[in-house]
C-alpha cells in the first residue's frame, strides 16, 4: 500500500465539513432535511457525498425512487463518523472546561414552555456540578427571547417555533408533542373518530400573539386546511398555567406540550383528547448568534443534551 500524506489543514476541514454533510444525510436519510439543516443546497449535498464516494471509490447510499438508504459501506463510515466526531465533542468540552474559571456565568433566556416544565430539573443538576458558574435565565415567549439574545442581554436561547432568523444558529435540544387537553371527564374523551374540524365548534383556549406555541399550532391547522378563522376562541391567555387553571374549570379545549401537562395527567385533572389523522410535532431548539461561540454556553448545552427528557 502506498504511504499517503496527512491532508492539509485546509483539505482537512473540507473533508471535516463532508462528513459531517454524510453524517447528517446518513442519520436522517433524506437529503433535503440534510441541506435545510446544514444551510446549504441540496445539489451542494449531493455533490460533498459524492466527493467522499470517488476519494474512498465506494457508494454509500443506495437510491430508490425518493428514498435512500445505507449501502454496507455506509454503515461503516457512519460508525466511523460517530467516533471522529465523539473524540470532536470530547476534546472540544475538555477545552471549554479549562475556560470556566470561578467567576463564569451565563444568561439563559427560554420560552415559558421550556422554561417551566423542561429546564428547572437540568438547572438543578448543573449547579451541582459546576456550583461556581452563576447562571441566569429570562422567562418569556419565543419572539421576546429572540429579540434579547440579538441585543445581546443573554448568551443562549432555547426556545420552540417553525420561523428561524438568519442572524441566528439553531441545534436541536428536545423532540416536543403540542397535543389537544381538556379537563378529565370531559364529554369529547370519550367519543370515537373525533376530527380536527369537529373541534371548530368548541370553544378554544389560545396563547399570546408572539408565543411559540401558537405559532407552531397555526402552522399545523392551515397544513390540514384549517383557517383561524374557523375556530370559536373563548379566550386568549398569556401562559400554559393559566391555560391548564381555566381549563380543569370549563368545557372549552386547548393545544399544549405534552411536558407541561405530566402532572396533571397523573392527577385526572385534565386529560388528551385523540383527533384522527392529526398531530402536532416540533423541535425545542437552543439558539445561539451566528460567529464566535460562547465556551460556557457551549459547555451547558451539551451538559442539557445528556440529560435529555425522552417522550
Amino acid at each position: 500500500m502506498a504511504f499517503e500524506l496527512p491532508l492539509a489543514k485546509d483539505e482537512q476541514t473540507m473533508f471535516d465539513f463532508r462528513l459531517k454533510v454524510f453524517y447528517t444525510v446518513a442519520k436522517k436519510l433524506n437529503f433535503t432535511k440534510a441541506s435545510e439543516e446544514l444551510f446549504i443546497t441540496q445539489p451542494a449535498v449531493s455533490k460533498h457525498i459524492q466527493e467522499i464516494e470517488n476519494y474512498y471509490n465506494v457508494r454509500l447510499f443506495e437510491r430508490n425512487g425518493t428514498k435512500i438508504k445505507l449501502t454496507k459501506e455506509g454503515e461503516l463510515l457512519l460508525h466511523y463518523s460517530e467516533r471522529i466526531f465523539s473524540v470532536y465533542r470530547a476534546i472540544e468540552n475538555d477545552f471549554n472546561q479549562l475556560k470556566i474559571n470561578q467567576s463564569a456565568s451565563l444568561r439563559i433566556g427560554a420560552s415559558t414552555s421550556i422554561a417551566y416544565y423542561i429546564l428547572p430539573v437540568v438547572l438543578a443538576q448543573f449547579h451541582k456540578v459546576h456550583p461556581h458558574i452563576k447562571v441566569t435565565m429570562l422567562t418569556d415567549n419565543t419572539q421576546q427571547i429572540e429579540e434579547a439574545l440579538a441585543n445581546e442581554m443573554i448568551d443562549l436561547g432555547i426556545t420552540e417555533g417553525k420561523k428561524k432568523q438568519k442572524a441566528f444558529k439553531y441545534s436541536h435540544y428536545l423532540d416536543d408533542e403540542i397535543v389537544c387537553v381538556a379537563r378529565f371527564g370531559h364529554p369529547l374523551a370519550l367519543a370515537e373518530n373525533i376530527t380536527l374540524k369537529d373541534l371548530t365548534h368548541i370553544p378554544l383556549l389560545l396563547r399570546e400573539v408572539g408565543s411559540g406555541s401558537l405559532e407552531v399550532l397555526f402552522h399545523a391547522f392551515k397544513n390540514a386546511g384549517v383557517s383561524p378563522k374557523d375556530l370559536t376562541i373563548e379566550m386568549r391567555l398569556g401562559s400554559t398555567e393559566s391555560i391548564k387553571s381555566y381549563l380543569i374549570h370549563a368545557d372549552c379545549i386547548a393545544f399544549l406540550s405534552i411536558h407541561s401537562i405530566l402532572n396533571e395527567l397523573k392527577s385526572k385533572q385534565l386529560t388528551v383528547i385523540d383527533i384522527q389523522d392529526f398531530e402536532i410535532r416540533r423541535d425545542l431548539n437552543f439558539i445561539e448568534p451566528i460567529g464566535e461561540e460562547n465556551a460556557i454556553a457551549r459547555y451547558f448545552t451539551d451538559f442539557a443534551l445528556n440529560h435529555n427528557f425522552k417522550l
